[in-house]
């Protein structure tokens, strides 16, 4: 994933830089803000906030920011400049709307942080206007392609693997199997990363089809080696359904089967974001302007192999990260 030259276009001198926020929050994006804004500055460049992703593009809710704008965010959650969704941004009479309010505002280019639907309406807003703009991969469930990890994902994990270790003290105590349901949309990658942290006895992910049959077997063999206890991880996406569903479908099968279900759900997208969010975002808002400085457009910025690397926003938008079948045996490994 190094530079297209197609994506390398002769900038102009640039004046004013806007930066969104948008889909779901994840920790680690006013990380990204504050350094967008003052990589900005750095560069004799005035950083605007757009408030409230492409609904405030949309409605012209702009602010001038300045270095103290960004003072004391680094280590809070969510997003200073607030995120929504807007399903009418497909259309291109809102898009059209947008680029006439950046060009208005003297804005000359724009930095998304989002996941892979606010990089499908970038790309489109670049391409349709010839316009600078690139991402950053805002999202805790790590399945945008191009980068190897992407901002708040280090910080849901750890989330999980707290609310997880809690759970099991509860567990051994009353002798029950639990089955934890994480986020991760379609992707089952908090659900694998969680599950070798906390020893759980079984992963559940969408990538993996799961037999409930084989479950209750491996179940009832764990309880024959007096295992009295246990953590079943489920991604949600599964093929098999929600944690209560699968927990219901296990119940059924295994009547005597002390289950609860525990929904860890949007706890994992708040929090002050950890150290591994808080760089990886920094390295990226820094990188997003450089690029931009450069003539760079149309790209996701992500980090691969701990090297800075763009992807063309068609290219991030298509494919999702693949999960690492070797992380999935050594999860299996490690619950014998």
């Amino acid at each position: 994933m190094k530079e297209n030259s197609e994506n390398i276009k002769v900038q102009k001198k640039l004046n004013r830089i806007g930066v969104l926020t948008s889909g779901g929050d994840a920790p680690g994006m006013n990380a990204a803000i504050r350094s967008v804004v003052r990589s900005a500055i750095y560069n004799n460049i005035q950083p605007v906030g757009i408030y409230r992703g492409y609904y405030g593009l949309v409605n012209r809710q702009f602010v001038t920011m300045q270095s103290h704008s960004v003072s004391k965010i680094i280590s809070q959650g969510g997003t200073i400049l607030k995120s929504s969704r807007l399903p009418e941004f497909d259309k291109r009479e809102y898009r059209d709307i947008a680029i006439e309010n950046l060009r208005e505002a003297s804005i000359d280019a724009l930095v998304v942080i989002g996941g892979d639907g606010s990089f499908r309406g970038a790309h489109l807003l670049a391409t349709e206007n010839d316009f600078p703009i690139v991402g950053l991969p805002g999202t805790i469930d790590n399945d945008i392609f191009g980068t190897d990890f992407t901002i708040g994902f280090d910080t849901a994990i750890n989330t999980a693997v707290e609310a997880i270790d809690k759970i099991r003290d509860t567990a051994d105590s009353h002798n029950l199997v639990f089955f934890v349901e994480v986020m991760g949309r379609n992707t089952g990658f908090i659900g694998l990363y969680t599950a070798i942290a906390t020893g759980a006895e079984a992963t559940i992910i969408p990538e993996v089809h799961t037999d409930i049959d084989s479950l209750c077997d491996y179940l009832l063999k764990e309880r024959r080696k007096n295992k009295t206890s246990g953590i079943v991880i489920v991604a949600e996406g599964s093929d098999q359904g929600s944690a209560t569903e699968i927990a219901a479908k296990v119940k059924a099968k295994i009547p005597d089967y002390e289950t609860r279900v525990t929904t860890l759900g949007h706890i994992q997208r708040g929090g002050s974001p950890t150290c591994n969010d808080r760089v990886l975002a920094s390295t990226l808002g820094n990188a997003s302007i450089n690029a931009l400085i450069s003539g760079i457009s149309d790209v996701m910025i992500g980090q691969v192999n701990g090297l800075v690397a763009y992807t063309p926003f068609a290219e991030a938008c298509a494919k999702h990260n693949p999960i690492n079948q070797k992380w999935i045996e050594v999860a299996h490994i490690l619950s014998l």
